[in-house]
């Protein structure tokens, strides 16, 4: 594996920026210069880096859709929210489409923010191309066909014309994908979901959304904290404040923030990645967020120190 990109990292549905938030944003910037003069690109850049996502950046708006880059042929992808378009359209751009690609996709559920990238993914309308699709539901195909069936989109399912494969994974087994060695595991949300590892050689990636942690049930802890053990990046459902995951938020099938924390130092992992930021939470909000991640790990740590990251679309972690 050599790296991980988010091509979509909000929960529930997309969001997007509006011409006032973009104003106040480019305001910022320029109060923040209190009109410095660059001397050059570089220069404005480095400065930039200081002012934060609120000011200079995005978070995203795109649903869940995280590419695994093995260093292979074949792609490899997490979830089809709506950051699986702009993904098809890199792809294409790329390849061509007289160059036939292969996509193994790992769903982690069914719910619309996690299909609704599907129908418009261009390579799956493209013979020749291979599209895979792995989860541990029964109903994956249902799904997706009856997403694209009138009357709720214009281009049934049957219009595409990659080969299209489904395939069933079972927890507590283990698999070879394209490479990698992938698990799975069963996790507390709506309709079920499952959290994944993909491990290569001395790397470890997991990534876990749409998952509910009660850390007072030390049998639900253990599968997960044995799934987190010693990964290099967990990208973590922390959709929720703690005080909401166990207030009014109790059993929506999310996880905090915190518990991220708590669950990656008990299982000695390296990264932290926020991720399936809750579409209420502007860019500030996500900026504080991560501010008191980090500060609660410093606080709670007893061991090696945990990076703390918030997923943005078009971020890539190298590996």
């Amino acid at each position: 594996m050599k790296a991980l990109r988010f091509w979509g990292t909000r929960g529930s549905l997309p969001i997007a920026l509006t011409a006032a938030d973009v104003r106040g944003r480019v305001a910022a910037a320029v109060r923040a210069a209190q009109g410095r003069a660059f001397a050059s690109d570089a220069e404005l850049d480095a400065w930039l880096d200081t002012l934060g996502m609120a000011a200079a950046g995005t978070y995203g708006g795109h649903t869940s859709c995280v590419e695994i880059v093995t260093g292979r042929d074949e792609y490899v992808l997490c979830d089809m929210g709506s950051g699986l378009r702009p993904f098809g359209q890199r792809a294409l751009a790329r390849h061509g489409a007289a160059s036939p690609q292969t996509y193994h996709v790992f769903m982690s559920h069914l719910h619309w923010d996690h299909i609704m990238g599907f129908p418009f993914f261009v390579p799956a309308y493209i013979r020749g191309n291979r599209v895979r699709i792995y989860g541990g539901h029964a109903a994956i195909e249902d799904a997706l066909r009856r997403q694209s069936a009138p009357p709720s989109f214009p281009a049934d399912f049957s219009l595409m014309g990659a080969t299209i494969e489904f395939v069933h994974l079972e927890a507590g087994r283990h698999y070879d994908v394209a490479g990698l060695e992938v698990s799975l595991v069963a996790q507390h949300h709506g309709g079920d979901s499952y959290g994944y590892r993909f491990a290569e050689a001395d790397k470890a990636v997991v990534y876990s959304t749409d998952s509910e942690h009660k850390l007072t049930h030390v049998d639900e802890t253990v599968p997960f904290v044995d799934l987190f053990r010693d990964a290099d990046v967990v990208v973590f459902d922390a959709m929720y404040s703690l005080s909401d995951s166990i207030s009014v938020k109790a059993d929506w099938g999310h996880s905090s923030n915190l518990v991220g924390v708590e669950l990656c130092h008990m299982a000695n992992a390296r990264h932290l990645v926020l991720f399936h930021h809750e579409p209420v939470n502007d860019d500030a909000t996500i900026d504080r967020i991560v501010a008191e991640t980090r500060r609660y790990e410093e606080l709670a740590r007893t061991g090696a120190p945990l990076r703390v990251s918030a997923a943005y679309d078009g971020m890539e972690i190298a590996l």
